[in-house]
């Protein structure tokens, strides 16, 4: 793929490496503590520098020096008048001694006597060493109290802080995300470009009168690559892109999402053209008055404010507002409005070839081995977001490590699409035969009916293998469908019958294994009747789905329709319901020997695929059956092979 619009400014990729420098220090150099580590090291380094001396010197009485002067075993002594010390020097090293000064002064005339050099010293007092124990409680009481000080203004900072926008700012120096990372959407890509070509020259739309839109609201299912194509625009953009997301708005105190709004408008006005995207805008976005508890609470000021922004009693052109969000049935109509987010755009599920030029982005990167085609890939995908593609891509290549290969084989993507549409297999699960051939004749009708329907889904696999929640799985690819006519969902009524009857027809009893089927068949005929009009005696009449009460909206409200037209629409329920069980019935009658046939297969091979189970009914007809659908030979209660002892099928199988 190729951007729809080159790149601003060339990026070099080691700028995403480097990381962001804090604001207030400095990009290089030592750390804070460093100072103070080395101020304690100073200070203990005068502390106990007196206490140690380089070497041990003896210490004699007065009178043994003057023995020794006496032997001339002195040559000279040095007097210290401060602390009255005598260092005297002596054939044999440095001898010291202590005497009071007038005794000093009295020998004198002897030390001359015997030719011995003396001299007084009186050294000068040392003002730090002496002060020093005094100044250094004083000096750590000082400290500790400006330390307290500096951290109860950092806290009061904090505090203040908490109304400041938490909006990450991206340049057009910080390398992202590309239209090129963006596979397909092109219709969606270029009212977003128009958006980014304004920003970068404004003139031109102003020489024509044109106004670009004021907000843009990106609309669709999860997975589809809202936050992608708002991080594209980033990328793209050369002017200033804001990005927040709508939880950021909400603190636990009062007043504190509007203050940040305030201050993302802001700064965004700061910066003269900018584009602001807000995430997830359905956390502050929703309809104001649904609350029980009143309407003043703190996420509608939140609104009012951000309502109040984007009208602007200032002129704010340059500036354009993005938000995003998977449901906006429940945003407020004034945040809908023209003159705020007057431009939807709608992000759907990706098409077959928007798929594939998907898939080609995720597998840029990948070792795909020679029998890997994309296309069939994509063509095998319907329903998958570009999120569940991205992760498809990667089961894929998990897949491949596990098996120890170099490169990345097709049947490591079925695999993939198994593991993420069927659940992990889990081979550890023992079923007994009786309750293996239960699942094999359940899911066996489901694969006839789906095989044998002409307006139902493409059958894919069928196996008997436990893989996730279920015993086994009959697995259909969907067509690409936008509309599904009536025919095709009573289509899927008998096929989503099509187990309980096989086990019905086969064993003469039922089982739970019905219930995941016979839920999901509840609620689509209850969509058909309600909701779609599909109902002769309902008639052209239809009611929305009643979904869960949504912070107290409608849930004081009454039900739309009175209680003779709610027993009508159980009586048609079951009415659809019956009609296309006998259908279903019908239907594994006429094949009962094809159904034979698929739970044979089953039983021996434990996974067949759509092609083998068309082929095994068709083969299966053509060799003939019985006026009643039979074949001739069987066992008197309808089993395949008599086991010895039968077991209750007491598990939850299910689809």
């Amino acid at each position: 793929m190729t951007p729809d619009s080159p790149s601003p400014s060339p990026r070099d990729p080691r700028d995403a490496r480097k990381p962001e420098r804090r604001p207030g220090r400095p990009e290089q150099g030592w750390p804070r503590w460093s100072a103070w580590a080395a101020l304690g090291l100073l200070l203990s380094f005068f502390l106990v520098s007196g206490l140690f001396s380089p070497n041990e010197i003896e210490r004699i009485s007065y009178s043994e020096l003057r023995d020794r002067i006496a032997q001339g075993e002195v040559e000279s002594i040095r007097y210290n008048t401060a602390s009255n010390d005598i260092l005297a020097e002596t054939d044999d090293g440095e001898v010291r001694s202590n005497t009071p000064p007038e005794v000093y002064a009295d020998d004198q005339d002897f030390y001359r006597q015997h030719d011995v050099r003396y001299e007084s010293d009186t050294p000068q007092p040392n003002l730090i060493a002496s002060l020093l124990p005094f100044m250094l409680p004083m000096l750590l009481l000082i400290g500790f109290f400006v330390w307290m000080q500096r951290r109860a203004s950092g806290q009061m900072g904090g505090i203040m802080q908490i109304g400041r926008s938490k909006a990450k700012t991206y340049t057009t120096e910080k390398p992202g995300t590309t239209f090129a990372d963006v596979a397909g959407y092109d219709g969606v890509k270029q009212e977003i470009t128009e958006v980014v070509d304004f920003l970068k020259s404004p003139g031109r739309f102003a020489a024509i009168g044109a106004r670009i839109p004021k907000g843009v609201l990106l609309v669709g299912p999860p997975g589809t690559g809202k936050t992608l194509i708002a991080r594209a625009v980033a990328g793209e953009a050369g002017v200033p892109f804001l990005s927040v997301t709508g939880s950021d708005f909400m603190e636990m105190f009062v007043g504190v999402g509007a203050s940040r709004v305030r201050d993302l408008f802001q700064s965004a006005r700061k910066m003269g053209r900018a584009i602001i995207f807000v995430d997830e805008i359905d956390s502050i976005g929703r309809k104001r008055g649904a609350g029980l508890g009143g309407g003043h609470d703190e996420r509608e000021q939140t609104l009012n404010q951000m309502l109040s922004e984007m009208d602007g009693f200032e002129a704010t052109e340059g500036i354009v507002m993005m938000a995003a969000t998977n449901r906006p049935d429940i945003l407020d109509p004034a945040l809908l409005r023209p003159g705020r987010f007057d431009r939807q755009v709608v992000v759907p599920l990706p098409e077959a070839k928007e798929r594939l030029a998907i898939l080609e982005v995720h597998t840029k990167d990948k070792k795909l081995g020679d029998d890997v085609d994309l296309e069939v890939v994509a063509k095998g995908t319907p329903g998958m977001s570009g999120a569940d593609l991205s992760n498809l891509v990667n089961e894929a290549a998990l897949f491949a490590v596990r098996r120890d290969a170099d490169r990345i084989h097709m049947e490591d993507f079925d695999a993939a699409r198994d593991r993420m549409l069927m659940g992990q297999r889990r081979d550890s699960m023992a079923l007994s035969d009786t309750e293996k051939e239960i699942v094999a004749y359940h899911e066996g009708g489901h694969a006839v009916c789906a095989a044998v329907l002409p307006h139902a889904d493409p059958l894919h696999k069928v196996t008997i293998l436990p893989s996730g929640m279920a015993l086994g799985v009959t697995q259909q690819l969907p067509e690409e469908r936008h509309l599904y006519r009536q025919d095709y969902i009573e289509d899927s009524l008998v096929v989503r019958l099509g187990g309980r009857i096989a086990e019905e027809l086969v064993f003469g009893v039922i089982s739970t294994g019905a219930n995941n089927d016979l839920m999901g068949a509840t609620e689509l005929t209850r969509k058909m009747v309600r909701e779609w009009g599909m109902s002769d005696r309902i008639g052209p009449m239809a009611w929305g789905g009643q979904g869960q009460v949504f912070l107290g909206e409608d849930l004081m409200s009454s039900r739309e329709y009175s209680d003779e037209t709610a027993r009508v629409i159980d009586e048609e329920i079951e009415r659809i319901l019956r009609e296309q069980e006998d259908r279903c019935r019908d239907t594994l009658r006429h094949h009962r020997p094809g159904l034979d046939a698929v739970a044979r297969a089953l039983l021996e091979h434990e996974t067949i695929d759509g092609a083998e189970v068309r082929r095994l009914v068709h083969e299966a007809q053509d060799e003939g059956a019985g006026p009643d659908g039979r074949q001739p030979a069987r066992s008197t209660d309808g089993r395949l092979d008599e086991p010895a002892e039968p077991e209750a099928a007491t598990s939850f199988l299910q689809q």
